[in-house]
């Protein structure tokens, strides 16, 4: 068989598995990320002989199917990025930002704590790059799962709902500037071109900014420009990306901040049309990126000592995220119902755990081992949310409706 024929059999297996297992995980209440990553371990040589792997994925597709993961993963960036406005702290800005220094703090702290007596058997490089890496990643919350949580309880139409979606806003951010930071500090990038980022960020403020802008206006006035506007931002968004790649920063970041810097205001209509295209495309390529991901999972070195530090993982990245987002919320006046819902919401950690893991493990900042457990521990945070969501909002509906109620007034008084 050819490797054409062979790339697009694994690609459709892949693909069907991943919508599959997706709308698995949908109908039992969980992300589909969660039904995804279990795919990949499914067809890992975790599950199956290496053979077995070998003919479901050859070893020749692997690249090409991990090359339009990335595609999928740099529209996904550029989503986050567009979608993280400003409007989210408006009117929430004490408390918001009360709420994420609580939920980054504790287990950024926690986390450097436990990476301490880690790193001499995980770190395959620089131990301060581990070290630091880990509690930027215990305290990550993901915006995009978060958001399809509150949607599909109907938090989203409530004040606490929109309070949590901007901490973990104001708590991505920190995670990717940190994520960024620690690849340049640390010496991974092992390129001088890095002193060249704060050019490529004027650049992107001072020239693709405006002129995305003009493309934009113009396809608003004139409707039949449209069609053309999202060849158009994909090459603009694809430039990013492989400028920040040249940098020496990952991919990821040229997506993020084409997203960030695109204008937003006057522009509903556009902005649907880009969003809704960009949707299809990442609804399409991004599953790959969570199989893949979890095709990298590996479990046989698991020994006793192994399986203690991933419990310990598992406990720090919960136990330091509930109760720092639960006093982050109380310290700034929200009530005990409310700040246990909110504690419960931010352990969410998904899609930007999953990716920011596989980012330190291209960049040879933890190992393989490691980046299992992490992945472990972000299918199970995300996993329980579920569950412990529905559990506390049985104990706190009086402060549900409260809060609805007060967001049902504050629309009535902004149409009226």
């Amino acid at each position: 068989m050819s490797q054409t024929a062979e790339f697009f059999l694994a690609f459709a297996l892949v693909l069907a598995a991943a919508k599959v297992f997706g709308q698995l995980a949908h109908r039992i209440g969980q992300p589909a990320v969660v039904g995804e990553i279990v795919v990949g371990v499914l067809l890992s040589p975790v599950v199956l002989p290496g053979a077995a792997s070998r003919v479901l994925i050859p070893q020749g597709i692997a690249p090409l199917l991990t090359a339009l993961a990335n595609v999928g993963l740099a529209t996904f960036m550029f989503m986050i990025g567009h979608e993280l406005e400003g409007s989210l702290l408006r009117g929430r800005t004490r408390s918001a930002l009360g709420l994420a220094v609580g939920s980054v703090v504790p287990p950024f702290v926690g986390g450097i704590l436990l990476a301490v007596p880690l790193a001499g058997a995980y770190a395959p490089r620089s131990h301060a790059a581990f070290v630091t890496f880990v509690g930027v990643a215990m305290s990550v919350t993901a915006f995009p799962v978060l958001a399809r949580i509150l949607a599909t309880t109907g938090l989203n139409r409530t004040q606490l709902g929109g309070l949590t979606l901007a901490a973990a806003a104001i708590g991505d951010v920190v995670a990717w500037v940190g994520v960024a930071a620690i690849a340049v500090t640390s010496g991974v990038t092992g390129s001088w071109r890095i002193a060249l980022l704060p050019v490529y960020l004027v650049l992107m403020v001072g020239v693709v900014r405006p002129v995305v802008g003009r493309v934009m206006r113009a396809a608003q006035a004139r409707p039949d420009l449209a069609p053309g506007l999202i060849p158009t931002l994909g090459v603009g968004l694809m430039l990013s990306c492989a400028a920040t790649e040249w940098l020496g920063l990952h991919f990821i970041f040229g997506g993020f901040v084409f997203g960030a810097v695109l204008p937003r205001s006057g522009l509903d209509r556009v902005r649907r049309t880009v969003i809704e295209g960009m949707e299809h495309a990442g609804s399409l390529l991004l599953p790959l990126y969570f199989v893949i991901a979890g095709t990298k999972v590996t479990i046989s070195g698991f020994t006793g000592a192994r399986v203690g530090v991933l419990v310990s993982v598992i406990a720090v990245a919960i136990g330091t995220k509930a109760i720092g987002a639960y006093w982050g919320a109380r310290v700034t006046g929200v009530r005990h119902g409310e700040a246990l819902v909110a504690s419960v919401l931010m352990n969410t950690r998904g899609l930007t755990e999953i990716v920011v893991v596989g980012i330190a493990l291209d960049l040879g900042i933890i190992d393989q081992n490691f980046y299992s457990m992490m992945v472990i521990m972000a299918v199970l945070t995300t996993a329980i949310t579920g569950p412990l969501l529905r559990l506390v909002r049985r104990h706190v509906p009086r402060a549900e409706a409260r809060v609805t109620a007060v967001a049902g007034q504050q629309e009535a008084i902004r149409t009226e």
